[in-house]
């Protein structure tokens, strides 16, 4: 492989890494604050994604009132996929972290096991 096929390659394996690294903390986790964490790790992945997606090399924003007709632009729809996923991310994590609150106000505990207890 070339050095210039392994640099297109590199934001896929970091991706990766990342998704990887979030969900094995996700299934070690013992904490549910640090579950929320892991999955906010597993959802930057797909920022990165996203935004090699839609990378495109020389390109320019998709604002067709300053360039020339035929000029190459990075694709609007991408970006608007990745701010959605940003939206979507904090909210989760916000609501993912208010149920974490309201766990450890009436059991006292944030370790997952010891909340099984409680089911009927």
């Amino acid at each position: 492989m070339s050095p210039q096929s392994l640099l297109g390659l590199l934001p896929y394996l970091v991706a990766g890494w990342l998704f990887l690294i979030g969900l094995y903390g996700i299934v070690t986790s013992r904490n549910l604050i640090h579950t929320v964490v892991s999955l906010s790790v597993v959802q930057s992945s797909t920022y990165v994604l996203l935004l090699t997606v839609g990378f495109r090399a020389g390109a320019t924003a998709p604002v067709f009132s300053d360039i020339a007709p035929g000029a190459i632009v990075v694709d609007p729809l991408v970006q608007a996929l990745a701010l959605t996923d940003v939206v979507v991310g904090a909210t989760v994590s916000a609501l993912l972290l208010a149920l974490a609150v309201q766990s450890h106000k009436r059991s006292g505990t944030l370790d997952p096991d010891q909340l099984r207890t409680l089911s009927g």
